[in-house]
């Protein structure tokens, strides 16, 4: 099938089944998988034009909802760090998408680009895994010991049969919103966090979501969990939600830039068509990767994605010196 606007020529089942396969992997951990899905645009489909930035954008718009439902549904949304994402992302969205389009056209450094992205959030969660921050690292053992706790529990009352790891209970509750603090209770742990830090953290979150044309819950994850401590359960279903909006801000603006001088040399608009294709796949993927976070210890989901992340930053930075 040839897609014309971004010139892509592939079977039509193919880019649903990677979004899938990609979204309902790292979907239990906040992501929408569209920072793995551009590697797939630029290296196995040649789609390398400014374009494919905001068409990446389009499979976030399609593919997040799935699995915001579920987290929305069962009381694992932390809605005041979702709307401070959103707020500080949305003016960065904007500046990287001019960047991508006027400083970033060509693909070789288009690459190094994205690989020193992928690298500084391989090594956010690597560190994050390895316990090199002595204070997550108390929170993170806290939290893997009454998982495995509830485990045993659930398995004992229905006979050894697998169960979820979290209780019905498990439920993100607000206590104070400020503009100097944000905290809240989950499972009987309270967690805070600087709403100022958050606001800057996201303004540049937005900066380099808005160039890489993944929204930014890529990076706000993987900070929100291995710098503040926060647990993934909590984080998954603001950074998701913060992705959605901002991918439907950075979607507009690229449309915007298309019909002006700045867009006269290159192609900018996106390729709805297989935006589409990606975004279906990816809303039964995202669906699916929420429904079994709650069965999976989060130090798991983290090691996946580590492992994911620095495969292909280190593949990138290397195309672009060798």
């Amino acid at each position: 099938m040839h897609f014309s606007v971004s010139g892509v020529d592939v079977l039509p089942f193919i880019p649903p089944l990677v979004a899938f396969l990609v979204s309902s992997l790292v979907a239990s951990a906040g992501v929408s998988g569209a920072f793995l899905l551009l590697p797939f645009q630029v290296s196995v489909l040649h789609y390398t034009s400014p374009s494919v930035s905001p068409t990446n954008l389009i499979y976030n718009i399609i593919a997040i909802p799935g699995g915001l439902y579920r987290y929305i549904k069962e009381g694992r949304m932390a809605w005041p760090l979702t709307w401070i994402v959103v707020i500080g992302t949305l003016p960065g969205v904007f500046f990287g998408a001019y960047i991508r389009i006027l400083y970033l056209p060509d693909p070789k450094a288009f690459k190094l680009f994205m690989g020193l992205v992928l690298l500084y959030l391989g090594y956010r969660l690597l560190s994050e895994v390895l316990g090199w921050n002595k204070k997550v690292k108390e929170q993170n053992e806290l939290m893997q010991k009454k998982f495995a706790e509830q485990v045993a529990k659930k398995k004992e009352e229905n006979s050894g049969r697998l169960a979820a790891g979290l209780p019905a209970e498990a439920v993100v509750k607000t206590k104070t919103v400020s503009w100097k603090k944000i905290e809240y209770e989950f499972w009987g742990e309270t967690y805070s966090f600087s709403t100022t830090a958050i606001l800057s953290l996201a303004l540049v979150v937005g900066f380099i979501g808005g160039i890489y044309g993944i929204g930014g819950g890529a990076i706000i994850s993987p900070f929100c969990v291995a710098v503040l401590g926060l647990p993934v359960y909590t984080v998954a279903g603001a950074a998701l939600a913060g992705t959605f909006i901002t991918s439907i801000a950075g979607v507009v603006y690229y449309h915007i830039l298309a019909t002006t001088a700045i867009a006269s040399q290159v192609a900018v608009a996106p390729d709805w068509q297989l935006g589409a294709l990606f975004g279906i796949g990816g809303l039964l993927g995202t669906y699916v990767g929420a429904r079994i976070q709650k069965f999976m210890p989060d130090k798991v989901i983290k090691v996946i994605l580590t492992i994911l992340i620095l495969f292909l930053a280190f593949g990138y930075i290397s195309q672009y010196f060798f």
